[in-house]
C-alpha cells in the first residue's frame, strides 16, 4: 500500500499525481481568464475567473515549492527520462516548468509587496493599501510577470503536445506514469509497445 503514495521507477505515486493534476487545474483556471479576456474582452466570466488570480497564484507558488521538495525527496525513485537528446530536452523542460511555476507568482508577490496596492488573499488582508512604493521591487516584477506567464503557458502547451506525441505517435506508456490507473499493480506499468 505504501508504494502507491511514493514514486517508483515505473510510475508516479499518488502524492505526485495529486500535485500534478491539482496544479494543472489551477493553472488552467488562471490562464482561462487571461486568454478569454484577451480574445473576447471583459465579461462576467473573465471577472469571475480573474477575481481569484492573486489568491490562486499564491496557492500555485506554495504548491510548486512543496511539489519541488517532494520531487527532490523522490528523485532517485522517479521514472527515468529517455537517454540522449530527447531525455535531456525532457529534463530541461520539466526544470523550466518548475522554475516558471515559482517565478511567475513570485514576481507578482514581489510587485505586490513593493507597490501601494496592498495585498488581499482569499479575502484576508495581508498588506493594507497605501503603503510606500518600492521601485526596485515593482519594476522587475512589472517587466517579468506577464512575459514569464505567457512563457509558462507556452511551455505547458509544449508539455501537453509531447504527451500527445508520446501517446499517439510513439505509442509508448509515458502518459500512464502520471495518468494511468492507480490500482494496485505492484508498481508495474505496462511495457512500451
Amino acid at each position: 500500500m505504501a508504494h502507491r503514495w511514493r514514486d517508483t521507477g515505473l510510475r508516479y505515486g499518488l502524492v505526485t499525481r495529486l500535485f500534478h493534476w491539482s496544479m494543472a487545474f489551477l493553472l488552467c483556471w488562471q490562464f482561462s481568464g487571461l486568454v478569454l479576456g484577451r480574445l473576447f474582452g471583459r465579461s462576467w466570466l473573465t471577472d469571475a475567473l480573474n477575481g481569484t488570480h492573486g489568491s490562486l497564484g499564491v496557492t500555485i507558488l506554495i504548491m510548486a515549492a512543496v511539489r519541488a521538495l517532494w520531487g527532490f525527496y523522490n528523485l532517485k525513485d522517479r521514472p527515468a527520462h529517455e537517454h540522449g537528446l530527447l531525455g535531456l530536452a525532457a529534463r530541461a523542460g520539466h526544470i523550466l516548468l518548475y522554475l516558471l511555476m515559482l517565478a511567475v507568482p513570485g514576481m507578482a508577490l514581489l510587485r505586490a509587496f513593493g507597490s501601494e496596492w496592498g495585498l488581499t488573499l482569499y479575502g484576508l488582508e495581508i498588506m493594507a493599501k497605501g503603503g510606500e512604493r518600492v521601485d526596485w521591487m515593482v519594476a522587475p516584477a512589472r517587466l517579468l510577470h506577464g512575459t514569464l506567464a505567457w512563457t509558462l503557458l507556452t511551455m505547458i502547451g509544449g508539455h501537453i503536445a509531447m504527451v500527445i506525441i508520446h501517446r499517439f505517435v510513439w505509442k509508448d506508456e509515458v502518459l500512464s506514469r502520471m495518468a494511468g490507473p492507480s490500482r494496485n499493480t505492484g508498481g508495474v506499468a505496462a511495457p512500451a509497445e
